[in-house]
């Protein structure tokens, strides 16, 4: 099967699966046993966020939080990646760093957040620091975990082959770790949106999905509650699905040319 047909068939049974689920909340909240305030119908719903789209506050709120995402998840790649990759390569590092992240990483990004308020006030420092720390710690422990994981006969086999330190490292090590790596990466990309929301509820400023979110239930607009949380919902199935895509077991073994040697 080609790569659009195994797509077109991903995207089938996608859209088979979020219909069904759409037909079952939309029978609740028609059945009358929750108040239409309450659990709005499915075109309660998309009213309100057509109108939030034709205004441009939905783009806004949602161009704030995903600056956010984007901005503390580029700080946890950043940071995280490296030091994981040091972690797996040297010991000393690892021993170091490994005892923090083992106690700092069962701590909920949420429970920073009154004390980052303390520290930084409200607004985009303190939630994007909240982003950052929760972004953190996937990055570190699969990249590590997959440096770890590399294979030592293609170590070997890329040393007999003439290969040095740097070749090693790009050519063997990299590649070996990369499905760990990109794992890594969609998992902080979910978690920084756990901690976003979460996170902009109390700390951020007027604009925002979490934002938006807590202050529609403030007065019971549950149809903009749920117009957000279908944003959030979009936008992270968009960029799980392009993640899905991209994650291939990549394995790049040393090759060895006749003439040349290791390359």
């Amino acid at each position: 099967m080609s790569a659009f047909g195994a797509g077109a068939r991903s995207f089938r049974r996608a859209a088979v699966t979020l219909l069904i689920a759409a037909a079952i909340y939309e029978s609740i909240a028609r059945s009358g046993y929750f108040a239409a305030a309450l659990l709005p119908t499915l075109p309660a719903v998309a009213h309100a966020l057509w109108a939030m789209l034709m205004d441009g506050t939905m783009l806004r709120h949602a161009s704030y939080t995903l600056y956010r995402v984007m901005f503390g998840l580029g700080l946890a790649v950043a940071v995280g990646l490296p030091l994981g990759i040091l972690m797996g390569r040297i010991p000393a590092v690892e021993h170091f760093f490994l005892p923090l992240v083992s106690v700092l990483m069962p701590i909920p990004s949420l429970a920073w957040v009154p004390v980052f308020i303390l520290w930084f006030g409200l607004g985009n420092v303190t939630t994007i620091l909240i982003v950052f720390y929760a972004a953190t710690f996937p990055m570190v422990l699969n990249a590590w975990s997959g440096v770890r994981s590399v294979n030592p006969l293609w170590m070997r086999a890329a040393g007999a082959m003439g290969a040095n330190g740097q070749s090693l490292f790009w050519k063997v090590i990299i590649p070996g770790a990369s499905p760990f790596i990109i794992t890594g990466f969609r998992q902080a990309f979910l978690r920084s949106w756990i901690a976003v929301v979460g996170a902009e509820m109390i700390a951020a400023s007027a604009w925002g999905l979490g934002w938006v979110i807590f202050d529609a239930k403030e007065f019971l607009n549950a149809d903009i509650m749920l117009a957000s949380l279908a944003v959030i919902g979009c936008i992270g199935f968009g960029f799980e699905r392009a993640g899905q895509r991209h994650q291939r077991p990549i394995l790049c073994l040393p090759r060895l040319d006749p003439q040349r040697g290791y390359s």
